[in-house]
């Protein structure tokens, strides 16, 4: 995965700067954009913009990031996302989940909060449920474990979605989970969720990170993930009070360590393995896969997964971080002392407060070319490129456990609120002793591949 140079190069060609003024995070345009790689430098352009028509739940068109397979799913890119500020929200309760598993502290204030959050750069797959089966886009996330989804009768409230919400009246093959079922004691175990019971029913409820909520009925169904792969009597939570910003996803696809994650669910079917690629675009397409359809990309190495610390996140360290091909001073018992975990839902990758401090400084040494722009509230270091048709950057790479190096491109790089505003897509934790987390914009376009039962988790370039 290495790359010969240390800088990356972008060429902009548009008829007017105007043109350029497009959003990643914050908006829906459909970003055109191809580049290629001569000598170690990205050419980029920029040429075509035009608003997105595939910005929805259910797109019609795109292929596959990868050939299909019987436990292949399509995954996109809902909109409009959220303000970062409910990543931060998802941030801290990742923390504050971290914390509580490694102390003895109460934290009583964070106790209802599951580490989650839905709605912002968050990513969506379509799968069905119920006999017959019905669609529904869940957002999935490898940071919660309890799959859900709104359901009819809405007794306390539903928020708008996409998909018709899932009658169970209307399938033959869904019931309740009973209190006194070995299935309703599994979900009082898991992590984030608080599991009660009504008469002879097992009820579930959930808090997330920005207060959002979701409870309601611990049930099964037969889950359909592509019209040739079915999961029958699987365990999810049947939402009739949900509340929060949820940008009209059905609900949530559980994609954690837990007992009750989709992932332990199908153990026996797919050997807790799995893999995605985050498509880089709106308009792009990537692929949520379930057990090994063959050996992985050539370009995938392995990392060993880190200790979990007890939670159901999957941890991988940190060794060491390059800047235009130098590798920053930065003791490594900085990234070993409060750990790092990879996060689907997570947006801007969380450093610890002096790997970013080192970090920002070394990319602005080889952006002295470029005049500053206001930072944004949660991002610091920005540019103005509005007078340039030409941008070269300091390449940035990480390296993780077991010398995996990732160098990063364009799209896992920058956050770009507009042409006057370009900005490193990192921040800092608010100290050294808080969980770092590696976000999804850096996750952008990489097949990554969670061998869960064997322990280990690949990265690498091209995966959609």
């Amino acid at each position: 995965m290495n790359m010969a140079s240390s800088k990356v190069l972008f060429i902009i060609k548009s008829k007017s700067k105007l043109q350029f003024q497009f959003l990643i995070l914050h908006s829906c345009l459909l970003l055109s954009l191809s580049y290629t790689t001569n000598n170690g430098f990205h050419s980029i352009d920029l040429e075509s913009l035009s608003h997105s028509s595939s910005c929805n739940h259910h797109p019609s068109t795109g292929k596959p990031s990868k050939p299909p397979t019987p436990s292949t799913i399509q995954v996109y890119t809902p909109c409009p996302p959220l303000p970062l500020t409910a990543d931060d929200a998802r941030v801290r309760s990742i923390q504050a989940k971290v914390r509580r598993a490694t102390t003895s502290d109460a934290f009583n204030d964070v106790k209802a909060t599951l580490p989650a959050h839905l709605g912002i750069g968050n990513y969506a797959v379509t799968v069905s449920l119920g006999t017959p089966p019905k669609s529904l886009s869940l957002n999935f996330d490898t940071g919660s474990d309890l799959t859900w989804t709104q359901c009819q009768p809405c007794s306390g409230s539903c928020y708008p979605q996409d998909d018709p919400i899932f009658d169970p009246s209307s399938s033959t093959t869904y019931s309740k989970i009973q209190c006194a079922a070995p299935q309703c004691s599994t979900l009082r175990l898991s992590p984030g969720v608080f599991a009660t019971c009504a008469v002879t029913d097992c009820n579930y409820r959930l808090q997330y990170g920005d207060r959002s909520t979701s409870a309601g009925e611990f049930s099964k169904d037969t889950l359909t993930l592509t019209p040739d792969d079915t999961v029958p009597d699987f365990l999810f939570g049947c939402g009739q009070e949900n509340r929060g910003l949820f940008v009209k996803s059905a609900g949530l696809l559980g994609l954690g360590r837990d007992a009750i994650s989709i992932v332990s669910q199908t153990e026996k079917k797919y050997g807790k393995y799995f893999s995605y690629c985050l498509p880089s675009t709106p308009s792009s397409t990537g692929h949520l896969t379930f057990g090994k359809t063959g050996s992985p990309s050539s370009g995938v190495a392995f990392a060993p997964f880190a200790n979990s610390r007890g939670t159901s996140f999957y941890f991988l360290d940190i060794t060491g971080i390059s800047v235009a091909g130098q590798e920053l001073s930065i003791d490594r018992t900085i990234f070993t002392t409060a750990g790092n975990l990879i996060d689907s839902g997570t947006v801007i990758t969380r450093l610890p407060a002096t790997a970013y401090g080192a970090l920002s400084q070394a990319f602005q040494e080889g952006m002295t070319s470029y005049p500053r722009a206001p930072p944004t509230t949660l991002l610091d270091t920005c540019y103005d490129l509005s007078n340039f048709t030409t941008v070269t950057l300091p390449r940035i790479a990480f390296t993780f456990a077991g010398n995996l190096k990732v160098n990063l491109d364009f799209y896992q790089m920058l956050s770009i609120h507009s042409i006057q505003q370009v900005c490193l897509a990192f921040a800092a934790n608010q100290n050294d002793q808080d969980v770092g987390i590696f976000g999804n914009i850096q996750q952008r376009g990489l097949e990554v591949v969670y061998d869960v039962a064997g322990g280990n988790i690949g990265l690498g370039p091209g995966g959609c």
